[in-house]
């Protein structure tokens, strides 16, 4: 277990913002997590517990405890039942380092998933998601440890409850558990989803009929690299809001104005709007305020131009949310955390 005092946090955020902790905390194990569980009962300072730090926006120093998984491993789960083929997986393993490997091993159902940046624990908090798939469809179960009581427990993907990008984790649980592991549920033999978006498009440019669990990763990785900066080089957090869901009256009364404006269905009742189709037009995609900017390629994407603080990329949150409602009547939810 690793236990520092004044530790920098700019390792852990992919903005790249410099900030730094009072105390952080980082478990290697089931029972390093309950260990940490200890200590942050014995603790009256505040605490937040992050993953890899792509879905986090420090918007200071924090005067409290961060706590941190690098609980690792995969490995086949007990009691597969074929054609399903459980793993289990360490909440600290990085996520895309979990669907290179079942493509490898012939899984299918994590492809389309492929390069989100983030750890294994936070995929089961955030209910990630991409290209027609979202992670709750393949998660099993999650272990943890309750902070209060110390003791480790189970819950399955219903217990969750999970929604778009949501789950009982950002609410009634939220630091309520250490994450320290999650199983997820994949097929040798599932069908792809080839669905979403310019998928089939871009198999067919490239003569691909029939592709494999790996050609179709590889396609995922080229179109996400092609839209998204690299957070090695641009500070990000890949998409800062979500796709707002709109009912059916909203979403006819915008059709009617924009006939050419995309959506996904979702029910009877419901339609998925992009958000960066909204940003784009507000103008935003390109612009930058200060050193905080929206990526020139992909308007969902808030950038560090260099030096930025955590308030000036909130600020330009702030700029774009009021436009789009403005003009839309649309209020922008940002899927990032911010701190």
């Amino acid at each position: 277990m690793r236990d520092l005092s004044n530790y920098s946090l700019k390792p852990h955020n992919t903005f790249g913002i410099e900030a730094r902790c009072r105390r952080f905390l980082e478990y290697s194990s089931t029972e390093e997590a309950r260990q940490v569980a200890n200590l942050l009962r014995q603790s009256d300072s505040p605490y937040i517990i992050i993953g890899g730090g792509s879905n986090l926006l420090l918007t200071g120093n924090f005067e409290g405890t961060v706590v941190h998984s690098a609980i690792k491993g995969i490995v086949p789960a007990t009691g597969n039942r074929q054609p399903a083929t459980d793993i289990r997986c360490g909440s600290g393993e990085v996520w895309d380092d979990v669907v290179e490997w079942t493509v490898s091993q012939g899984l299918r159902g994590a492809e389309n998933l492929s390069l989100i940046p983030g750890d294994v624990g936070a995929s089961a908090v955030q209910n990630i998601g991409a290209y027609g798939v979202e992670v709750s469809s393949l998660v099993e179960r999650v272990e943890a440890v309750e902070i209060a009581t110390g003791r480790a427990c189970s819950m399955s993907r219903d217990d969750c409850q999970y929604g778009y990008r949501d789950s009982r984790f950002k609410h009634e649980w939220k630091d309520r558990y250490l994450i320290t592991h999650v199983t997820y549920r994949l097929s040798p033999t599932a069908g792809l989803n080839l669905e979403y978006g310019n998928i089939r498009a871009e198999l067919e440019r490239r003569g691909i009929s029939e592709p494999s669990p790996k050609q179709l990763r590889q396609l995922i990785i080229d179109i996400r690299r092609e839209k998204l900066p690299d957070p090695a080089v641009t500070g990000n957090a890949g998409s800062f809001f979500m796709n707002p869901v709109v009912g059916r009256e909203k979403y006819e009364q915008l059709a009617g104005l924009y006939p050419d404006m995309p959506h996904y269905h979702i029910d009877e009742h419901h339609e998925k709007i992009p958000a960066a189709w909204l940003i784009d037009q507000c103008g935003w995609k390109g612009r930058q305020v200060g050193r905080a900017g929206v990526h020139p390629r992909q308007a969902l994407v808030l950038v560090n131009l260099g030096g930025a603080t955590g308030s000036e990329i909130v600020n330009l949150c702030r700029l774009i949310r009021q436009d789009v409602a403005k003009q839309f009547g649309i209020e922008l939810r940002p899927e990032v955390n911010i701190v």
